[in-house]
């Protein structure tokens, strides 16, 4: 992951330094619980020039976060409307001129509507009717619009919208391509509730950071054009082309220029200089067709790409308890020639009615109860020990080594599932636009292979040493036991 070409240099002064720009994120997401994916991809697009749909239910902070969005662009007007099927494009175009008519020219008076805006967030946006639908095509793609016999370009940053649904009216498929970026956002989860119900009313940010000027975004633009694609990054995109194409769904060849786009402005402003694997993180959000797609696009990504450990072992466990058990049979396994188990049973029953019967014969004061009861202990261990079969040494060392095997491959992994977390840590760390709650999950992936790995490396640990304190003969000379089989932990081993 890293990086072969040197940095972007700004090409002026006007160059938003990082600190800021994690200042403006901070200050974007304050007091929005759980919302660290839109907050970070919505001003990334902006910044980049693409636009966001938020898709989820109403009272789910989506118009909170383009009002922030817009005091985070110095010198745009801002513009919010909810679209209804009864909508008229004078609410968002500005009515007709009626001294333009009078002169036999369809014009509109635009200021302060959405032509003059630089930020605008669109409510409700996929029940608007055709005949606004067809103009906002032109509006957010070409950043122009048609005003009477003129097309007119407009200072267009971003666009904003919301649905509480994805359309499937495929005359809406065009327009749904114009968003670059669609985040899915749900009601808080049980996690944040209790702080979601302690906020304060009043949820704007205490001290916005100072905005960004066009100066600034037009420097990020140069830089981000001269971010070159890294193999590792090409690859990524052809593995996800492939992917997508085997599930029946693609991208345009336009979107994937966006795409590229997008990553090059989060490299540029994180002071790199050419793409890696790492930045295609974005794919759930520009990729799947719908919300319910984001969770399998985020598994392969994590999968594929990060290559993510799984979070279970199934030959090591069958090894571990494979050796649990082996451990038990020969801890329990009667004398040779002996007495029996039942006989055995007896016996260690009877030197603890004897031990009992010892302490009752007391004189009242505690010390002969207590003797008779370490007698008890006494008796009744040398009873086990003698009805414990022995073992030769060999077998002991055979068995012990044995488990150290195992031990020796759970350690390597481990070593490895450890180095691979520090990695993907020292990757993430200078990220600027990587969510942290994302981070967190890639991590906890690794966590919990090393937790899973740690435990099974107490385990063993435990079984090597109840084979070492099994009982020796040393006269008993003995063979190399038969390797324990754990292919199959449910029989038994042999």
């Amino acid at each position: 992951m890293n990086d072969m070409a040197a940095p972007p240099s700004p090409a002026s002064s006007a160059w938003p330094a990082t600190s800021r720009l994690r200042d403006l994120l901070a200050a974007l997401g304050e007091n929005l619980l759980e919302r660290d994916e839109a907050v970070h991809l919505a001003l990334l697009a902006a910044l980049a020039g693409e636009h966001v749909l938020l898709i989820g239910p109403p009272g789910t902070a989506k118009s909170a976060l383009a009002r922030r969005l817009h005091g985070a662009f110095a010198d745009v007007h801002y513009f919010e409307r909810l679209l209804t099927r009864f909508s008229t494009p004078e609410e968002l175009f500005g009515p007709l001129s009626l001294k333009a008519l009078e002169h036999d020219r369809y014009e509109r008076l635009t200021e302060g509507f959405l032509p003059t805006a630089g930020i605008a967030f669109l409510d409700e946006v996929f029940k608007a009717n055709s005949a606004i639908l067809n103009a906002l095509l032109t509006l957010l793609n070409e950043r122009q619009f048609d005003n009477g016999t003129e097309r007119l370009p407009v200072p267009l940053v971003a666009v904003v919208a919301a649905s509480n649904e994805v359309p499937t009216d495929e005359a809406l498929h065009a327009f749904y391509d114009r968003f670059l970026v669609r985040v899915p956002v749900a009601p808080v989860g049980d996690a944040a509730f209790a702080r979601l119900l302690a906020l304060p009313d009043d949820r704007a940010p205490a001290a916005p950071p100072a905005p960004l000027t066009a100066g600034e975004r037009e420097a990020v633009a140069t830089a981000a054009g001269r971010v070159a694609l890294g193999e590792a990054f090409t690859a990524a995109c052809t593995s996800l082309r492939a992917w997508l194409a085997a599930r029946g769904t693609g991208l345009s060849d336009r979107r994937w220029r966006q795409v590229v786009g997008l990553a090059r402005v989060a490299a540029a402003t994180e002071g790199r200089g050419t793409l890696d694997a790492l930045d295609l993180w974005i794919a759930p959000y520009v990729a799947s067709p719908s919300p319910a797609d984001v969770p399998a696009l985020a598994a392969w990504f994590e999968e594929h790409v990060l290559e993510a450990p799984p979070a279970t072992a199934p030959w090591l466990e069958r090894a571990v308890a494979a050796f649990e058990k082996q451990l038990g049979i020969e801890e329990r396994m009667p004398a040779e020639g002996g007495d029996s188990a039942e006989d055995g049973a007896g016996k260690l029953a009877l030197a603890r009615a004897i031990g009992l019967a010892r302490a009752d014969a007391g004189d009242g004061d505690g010390d002969t109860a207590t003797a008779g009861g370490g007698m008890q202990r006494i008796v009744s261990e040398r009873l086990e020990a003698r009805l414990r079969k022995r073992w030769g040494a060999r077998h002991v060392q055979a068995r012990v080594g044995q488990v150290r095997e195992i031990e020796a491959q759970v350690a390597a992994a481990l070593a490895q599932a450890e180095a691979a977390r520090a990695d993907l840590l020292a990757a993430t760390q200078a990220r600027l636009w990587l969510p942290a709650p994302l981070v967190q999950r890639w991590l906890g992936r690794h966590d919990a292979v090393i937790d899973l790995l740690s435990t099974f490396a107490a385990r063993l640990q435990a079984a090597r040493a109840g084979f070492a304190g099994l009982p020796v003969d040393e006269h008993i000379a003995g063979d190399d036991p038969a390797p324990v089989a754990y292919e199959d932990a449910d029989a038994s081993p042999a």
